[in-house]
């Protein structure tokens, strides 16, 4: 079984030092808690920061790692100004906020954006000291979105995963982060990237898409290089030990302690750590609505809020912890009597058993995060009630929500529906409770902490072989040897080179993409070689083909293949071509121009086409399918041809393609050296017209009838070189 690096911020041991001795403390919740089930199923080491800071330790991480070492973890050691600037500063007042759609929050500072870079490359330190060659990367979390990029620079065989457990915002919250393009580059050097929701997912492809222009096609990322997968994996629990803890005998010993102090008050039980996103102060003034709308139940029930302190240095959870105090304040001093205190409030951690003890007791869970990754505590809540009675309060912005639908879904910012919601709980008969809860611990029970671990895992497999399937048609050094060796001892070549995507990257306006000096450089030192024919295939006019290609002695196929020119000759027409149509298509393309801003249509010869390249991607996209759609019902009857190339639609006459132009050079002789090399729908009619004996290369790694891949067009550069050398 492979072994599985766990890389976390924290590691599930911290470690203190005290009256001059390190002492060790296994951390209770969180991913400790989640992971460690599946620490135990098979051979892990977890690396992360112990805690401590390097410089109360100084001298001493000798022994943090001995002492480390039988619990599998590997100690990351940072300063005091790494945790300064990259935990309390990046992590939890940049990432944090926006994430969780706080932007108002968000401090957007170049020093923690630095610290952020520097801890991500010190843990990737750490894991290149530790890896070995068949180790599975399982990356967790926000602190290290830049982690799987350096890792897969540095450690390009591993298998690499990553995990978010909170929230990917939409794209229009995650573009105020002037770091985007860097934290989602850092991501997709994963290669499988995991969430909790379809709604992380969408949202993080559709940032993808609108920054850096990748496709993703069911879940599939296709970069310049590799695919990558990004895929919905609820976190789940441990269930089975749940639930046999609630029923201990020290879980009911706590249970009858909490009864004396509660007396016979129905339970109404809300549990987080103290932070803005939790929502606490909007179910305080619902709490405080129902008690006003519900004279009734005064002083037959109690809200115990347990908000476990967190980030206290911070400047909004200062603030946050005044408000909740003084909510509290308020409505105990407004209902309270003599004998009865509406809220029970406790302000600190609690022991696991005293925890587990309340969700069994509790009449009523209320949780009700403004925005919330998962929420773990809905589903343990639902775990402990072994007799089947209680009722789950939970918002819908909660990752949970997706999950417990049999719950009471509520609006966290509508009072008079939390309100409601606690009424409805209060008054449910025990039969629907039953069956609500049965419903969500059969879901729980099936999908629990171990199979979304391993199911996690096995999909980052699955996805890594995908990876070495598509790799096998990539020229792999064996393969490019044979390549070369089969070109530099032929005798009569065939080359047909498609440009744009091919030879040189794709620009934003066409006219942008001339070639360098030194595709220059390199196409005449391959025209120049007696043995080779080299055309060049596009969709460009041919009037920008002669302009930079004219003085080469090069073949051209010009709009994708209305034209063609041999070497030395004049252009031909492939056929006798109308351009008529033109005053019934371009309105509709202007049209689509002026529905899309930063598009605009090119006028060829025989053929018109639409960019949308510099439009925004998610606007081009649309407006692209529509056009289609409006171009193929235009052109059904008019011997037209709607094509679809890279961010370009283009109508030109039928029948006509770079394959059919391709075969003029195809059938003059025979010869005993063929390659093609071409990079998008268009290319495929070359590829399907060669022999069987010929090279066919695709440029990108999408389906193609080409045998083989290449990354990118300075790859294909490379190989031409490499075939040129004596």
């Amino acid at each position: 079984m492979q072994r599985v690096l766990l890389v976390s911020n924290r590691l599930p041991v911290s470690v203190e030092k005290r009256r001059g001795s390190l002492r060790f403390e296994r951390s209770v919740g969180g991913l400790a808690t989640t992971l460690g089930a599946f620490c135990k199923s098979r051979p892990c080491v977890w690396l992360g920061w112990p805690g401590i800071e390097l410089e109360k330790i100084k001298g001493e991480e000798g022994d943090i790692e001995a002492g480390l070492l039988s619990e599998d973890c590997r100690p990351i050691f940072l300063t005091e100004q790494d945790v300064e600037d990259f935990y309390r500063g990046y992590c939890n007042k940049t990432i944090w906020p926006l994430f969780h759609y706080f932007p108002e929050y968000t401090v957007y500072s170049q020093d923690f954006w630095e610290a952020y870079e520097r801890v991500n490359e010190v843990f990737a330190n750490a894991i290149t000291d530790v890896a070995e060659r068949g180790d599975i990367i399982w990356i967790h979390d926000y602190h290290l979105m830049l982690l799987p990029k350096i890792i897969r620079e540095r450690l390009p065989e591993a298998a690499v995963g990553f995990f978010l457990h909170i929230p990917f915002p939409s794209f229009e919250i995650f573009r105020l982060l002037p770091w985007r393009r860097q934290v989602l580059d850092g991501l997709l050097g994963a290669d499988l990237i995991g969430f909790h929701t379809y709604d992380y997912v969408w949202h993080f492809l559709d940032s993808v898409h609108n920054l850096l222009g990748y496709e993703a096609a069911m879940g599939q990322i296709i970069t310049a290089d590799r695919i990558i997968r990004s895929d919905v994996f609820p976190v789940g629990i441990d269930y089975a030990y749940y639930s046999s803890v609630a029923k201990g005998s020290e879980v009911q010993k706590e249970i009858s302690k909490l009864r004396e102090k509660l007396g016979n008050c129905k339970i109404i039980l809300s549990i987080d750590r103290l932070d803005y996103t939790k929502g606490i102060p909007q179910r305080l003034e619902a709490f405080s609505l129902f008690l006003e709308k519900h004279p009734e139940h005064r002083e037959k029930l109690t809200l115990v809020l347990v908000t476990v302190p967190s980030r206290t240095k911070v400047e909004q959870y200062a603030q946050l912890k005044k408000q909740v105090d003084e909510l509290v304040g308020a409505i105990n001093g407004k209902y309270g009597s003599i004998g009865w205190t509406p809220i029970w409030y406790l302000y600190r951690s609690l022991p696991f058993h005293s925890l587990i003890a309340l969700y069994s007791m509790a009449d009523i869970a209320l949780v009700t995060p403004v925005r919330d990754g998962m929420n773990l505590i809905a589903k343990e809540y639902i775990a402990t009630k072994t007799k089947g009675r209680g009722v789950l309060v939970l918002s819908e912005t909660a990752g949970a929500a997706r999950e417990l639908g049999e719950a009471i879904i509520i609006n966290v910012n509508n009072p008079d529906e939390i309100m409601e919601a606690l009424a409805e709980g209060l008054a449910m008969p025990k039969k629907e409770q039953l069956e609500r809860n049965r419903i969500m611990q059969k879901r729980l029970q099936h999908y629990d902490v171990m199979r979304w671990a391993n199911e996690f895992i096995d999909r980052l497999l699955g996805t890594r072989a995908l990876q070495d399937e598509i790799g096998a048609r990539g020229l792999s050094n064996e393969v490019k040897s044979k390549l070369v060796s089969d070109f530099q001892e032929s005798q009569r070549r065939l080359m047909l080179l498609d440009y744009d995507g091919t030879l040189v990257p794709f620009s934003e306006k066409p006219e942008k993409a001339k070639p360098s000096g030194e595709v220059k450089r390199l196409l005449k030192k391959l025209a120049k070689n007696p043995k080779n024919e080299v055309v060049l295939i596009s969709g460009r006019d041919k009037y920008t083909l002669e302009k930079w290609f004219g003085s080469l002695n090069t073949g051209l196929i010009a709009e994708h293949g209305a034209w063609t020119k041999r070497k030395g000759k004049e252009w031909k027409m492939i056929e006798t071509l109308s351009s008529d149509w033109k005053e019934e298509v371009r309105p509709i393309l202007e049209l689509y121009v002026d529905r899309t801003p930063s598009s605009f249509v090119e006028e060829k010869e025989f053929s018109l086409a639409w960019h949308y390249r510099k439009a925004s991607a998610r606007l081009g996209d649309l407006r692209a399918r529509e056009l289609v759609n409006d171009l193929l019902n235009l052109t059904a009857n008019l011997d037209l041809q709607v094509l679809e190339g890279s961010k370009v639609v283009e109508v030109k006459n039928a029948g006509i393609n770079k394959g059919r132009a391709a075969l003029q050079w195809l059938s003059r002789q025979e010869w005993d050296f063929l390659l093609a090399i071409g990079d998008d729908l268009t290319d495929e009619d070359v590829f399907k017209v060669l022999p069987a004996t010929a090279w066919s290369i695709k440029v990108g790694f999408s389906a193609s009838a080409a045998k083989f891949n290449l990354g990118s067009p300075s790859a294909v550069g490379a190989l031409l070189k490499e075939m040129m050398e004596d």
